[in-house]
């Protein structure tokens, strides 16, 4: 998916449901940061050693009516001080966005006997308690409140859920989370089925019991299940298990062509050759096709969350955009799980992350994304060139935020703005080291087959940095130093300068790699086929009139302004992103009649007239504007090499 102009980035969106929606949990983490500077938490810090027993968890999730998830954990203890710890710091957040909010109903009880609890002071994800003596374990119950509106994001419908272990469950402080063992199981509606990466042990009616696992990969195993599942079987040839495990709204929306089976197998087949290896026992793609649960998109290591509109399939030839959800997702196996920033990797889910090398995790993880959602089929080439093009021409048109933040300057977002609404994005910027990044490593692409003839390539980089190791999926951390040793061990060049005058610097050269790889950048007054399907979607999230490159706005339904570019011509007229725009030159608005006005203020000298209206007032504004459409589009640069058709071009 290419970089949304003036929204969010792609992994953004596919994250945005059930997150963005939490702001009252992102307010309560954001007043956890500020108390802990204030004063330091009574939490004991965690220790690489083995906690004593095991934790039985049980999740009962038969309330579809209320979207209600009912926990019981048992947990051993020892007497005295205990505190337990609802997890904040969630893999694949890159930020504190535990939804403690959520959480409700807690009791703690001994021996049938109700124990009371405490709230740390300064740290409202930790709970305090006293075990007395003579006990040897506890009993805590809650509920975890799944959104249940459009505006809060769903977890839970009537038909299918989405639920991750994370959010069900506390866990003692004091241990690293891998020396925790649970035992979990869930119970589910009649007739339900489901997909997870976890093992199951045992079944009995309609709760399905798991095989024991540490707690950071229980968290890291997340289940997905509904009343229309279907899984199909995409492993390839001699190789670990792959499976596509889909629930959808209606049975119609399961079925698939025989072509759609082949690029989605291609798309396994593709990944495990580029990286020579794989980092799972078994990989399970969760995925929901739902106008209720969609757009989520989350890593794990031997699974994925992934969400789209119920007719990915029914919609294939109209529905381009967002078909790299699962080529994203499927790399983090290798990019992002199995190899992590090590600021990235932390003993349990409430020490804070660091998010310096988003940019490899996440922006690698993006050009990726996209290479082999065409090496697999699942895009054409041309569709492909489009995306690319709506990429780079964001960074050449309209990311002005680069005059005053640098690219990895942006790996804060995720905490700073915890991917909420902004009013001006492109001078704001949100997390742009997605498809920064992405058009960073396209130019690192280019600049290793020009300096070795064309004889590697950034494959040859992901298949000695990623590749390592075949089948251990125990985390390997890495550094910048790292990156740029492995870059050098493909074709020996001044790759930290490289990458310092790409991320570290202001107004980075990021649309540079489309030249370096035989093409340019060009604008039409007509978009592409890829860019229609990417705005008119009603399905998609983001549904949506983009005149980035022309006016500089973004319209959602019915005129209203969803974005303004900073400085842009529309801007510098006045325009306020949430207002709607009424009327156009004295006509009523449509999509339609703005176009019409822009291309005829091409041959005209006369401003266009815009009648807005913002919080109930109305105001007519004059942008004066006259350089007409503008739709991106890449086209061939003759005598070069035309490294971006290699690229994409199937391997054997």
């Amino acid at each position: 998916m290419p970089f949304l102009p003036f929204a969010a980035s792609p992994a953004i969106l596919r994250r945005a449901p059930a997150r963005l929606a939490m702001a009252v949990a992102m307010a309560l983490a954001s007043a956890a940061a500020c108390a802990q500077q204030i004063g330091a938490d009574n939490v004991p810090p965690p220790q690489d050693t083995p906690y004593p027993g095991t934790v039985t968890l049980h999740v009962d999730a038969n309330d579809t009516a209320q979207g209600i998830f009912r926990v019981h954990e048992t947990i051993p203890v020892k007497p005295g001080e205990l505190t337990l710890l609802y997890p904040q710091w969630i893999p694949g957040d890159h930020s504190p966005t535990g939804p403690i909010a959520m959480l409700a109903g807690l009791k703690l009880s001994a021996g049938g006997k109700p124990l009371m609890w405490k709230r740390d002071k300064y740290n409202v994800f930790a709970f305090h308690v006293d075990v007395p003596g003579g006990i040897s374990s506890i009993d805590a119950q809650f509920e975890y409140l799944s959104g249940r509106t459009d505006s809060q994001g769903f977890e839970f419908t009537d038909r299918m859920m989405d639920m991750e272990w994370s959010k069900v469950s506390l866990y003692p402080a004091g241990y690293f989370t891998r020396g925790i063992t649970y035992a979990a199981s869930i119970t589910l509606p009649r007739g339900w089925q489901f997909g997870t990466a976890l093992e199951t042990a045992s079944q009995s009616g309609d709760t399905t019991t798991f095989k024991p696992v540490t707690f950071n990969n229980l968290v890291d195993s997340p289940v997905y299940a509904g009343q229309y599942f279907k899984r199909v079987d995409l492993t390839p040839s001699g190789g670990a298990p792959v499976h596509l495990d889909i629930v959808a709204d209606e049975p119609k929306y399961l079925e698939m062509t025989p072509e759609q089976l082949k690029v989605h197998r291609a798309l396994v087949t593709q990944a495990v050759s580029l990286f020579g290896s794989h980092h799972y026992d078994h990989y399970d793609f969760l995925f929901s096709l739902s106008d209720q649960l969609s757009g989520n998109g989350t890593e794990h290591h031997q699974s994925s969350e992934d969400g789209l509109g119920a007719d990915y399939f029914t919609a294939w030839k109209e529905a381009a955009p967002d078909r790299d959800l699962l080529a994203h997702e499927y790399t983090h196996s290798w990019n992002g799980k199995f190899r992590r920033p090590a600021d990235l990797w932390t003993p349990n889910f409430n020490v804070p992350m660091g998010d310096s090398l988003l940019w490899v995790y996440e922006g690698q993880t993006q050009y990726w994304g996209f290479v082999l959602t065409a090496r697999s089929g699942m895009w054409s080439a041309q569709e492909f060139r489009d995306a690319m093009a709506m990429v780079a021409a964001n960074y050449e048109r309209n990311r002005e935020g680069f005059q005053w933040r640098t690219l990895e300057d942006t790996t804060n977002d995720p905490t700073v703005a915890r991917r909420m609404p902004l009013p001006y994005r492109s001078w704001q910027m949100s997390e742009d080291y997605y498809s920064g990044g992405q058009m960073m490593w396209l130019q690192v692409d280019a600049k290793l087959r020009e300096l070795t003839h064309d004889k590697k390539s950034l494959d040859d980089f992901a298949r000695a940095f990623f590749g390592v190791e075949n089948g251990s999926y125990i985390t390997k951390t890495y550094t910048f130093e790292d990156v740029v040793a492995a870059l050098n061990g493909v074709a020996a060049y001044d790759w930290a300068s490289f990458l310092h005058s790409r991320v570290d610097v202001l107004n980075p050269p990021l649309a540079d790699g489309i030249a370096a790889t035989g093409w340019k950048l060009v604008y039409t007054d007509q978009p592409s086929e890829y860019e229609k399907e990417y705005n008119s979607r009603a399905q998609s999230p983001r549904h949506m009139y983009n005149l980035a490159w022309s006016i500089g706005l973004t319209m959602g339904e019915k005129g209203q302004v969803n974005d303004v570019r900073w400085d842009g011509p529309a801007f510098k007229a006045g325009v306020s992103t949430g207002a709607t725009i009424m009327a156009v030159n004295g006509q009523d608005y449509s999509d339609d009649v703005l176009k019409d006005a822009i291309a005829a203020a091409k041959t005209g000298k006369a401003p266009i007239q815009l009648l807005l209206k913002y919080q109930g007032s109305f105001r007519t504004i004059s942008v004066d504007y006259h350089d007409g459409l503008q739709y991106p589009h890449l086209v061939r640069i003759e005598g070069k090499p035309d490294y971006l058709s290699e690229i994409i071009a199937p391997r054997k």
